[in-house]
């Protein structure tokens, strides 16, 4: 019962984060899914389950998507997709964990310190290669948006419903392809719907607590993701 319950709660506590904010779905919930299951297991979990709250959640926000951002976002995780199926397939996964944590953590501290990235049209492809990237490598795509979109005054409804929209997508494509080039079983799908109650509370809860989130609380939510993943990712490498 107790490997049941505890994943359920990650999986209830990173949907409901998700729901508040658009991001930390696959940023809380892959590091500790990696407690209780093998790292392939633990990621393709975490696309699937991402998958269903973006279904469950999509229709009540789609009316603020900014649709062309998300385009230029799906168009530029193309590319990113390609490459992170291959470091998912062959590279070692410590060594990528000790790079993307250095990378989080550097940039987060460049944020708090007020550093802005100013967005462009091709900034936007770039971070949507760096979050194909991550996706098909990590199942974690929220990583640089997050950098991205942190450091831009975006209003925070605009941004959970478009990444929630890119999530989406991207997330789907990624489980197509690890399960054209990798493989997936019974056991993951099985092991996913016994834990769809677990995110449906939490993705009640995290979009009931958004409406009273205001502007500078969600930047400081966003900041603490980003550090704790970072740290999390480093420490678990070491």
């Amino acid at each position: 019962m107790e490997s049941f319950l505890l994943p359920s709660l990650v999986v209830l506590c990173a949907s409901l984060l998700q729901a508040c904010t658009g991001f930390g779905f696959a940023i809380m919930a892959t590091p500790f899914l990696l407690f209780f299951y093998p790292p392939q297991t633990a990621i393709q979990l975490n696309i699937i389950l991402s998958i269903a709250l973006s279904l469950f959640m999509i229709p009540t926000v789609s009316r603020d998507l900014d649709r062309a951002l998300l385009t230029r976002l799906i168009k530029g995780s193309v590319p990113g997709g390609f490459a992170g199926i291959g470091i998912f397939l062959y590279l070692d996964v410590a060594l990528l964990k000790i790079v993307i944590s250095v990378v989080i953590l550097s940039l987060t501290a460049l944020l708090i310190l007020h550093f802005r990235i100013g967005q462009k049209n091709s900034r936007d492809y770039t971070a949507g290669t760096l979050s194909g990237l991550f996706t098909t490598s990590l199942g974690m795509p929220g990583v640089p948006l997050l950098l991205y979109f942190s450091g831009n005054s975006m209003d925070k409804t605009t941004l959970r419903s478009t990444t929630l929209g890119y999530f989406l997508f991207i997330y789907t494509v990624a489980l197509a392809m690890q399960m054209v080039f990798a493989s997936t079983n019974d056991t993951i799908w099985l092991t996913a719907l016994t834990m769809l109650p677990a995110l449906v509370v939490g993705m009640t809860l995290g979009q009931r607590l958004f409406r009273h989130i205001n502007q500078e609380i969600f930047r400081y939510l966003t900041l603490t993701i980003l550090s704790v993943t970072g740290l999390y990712l480093l420490l678990d490498s070491l």
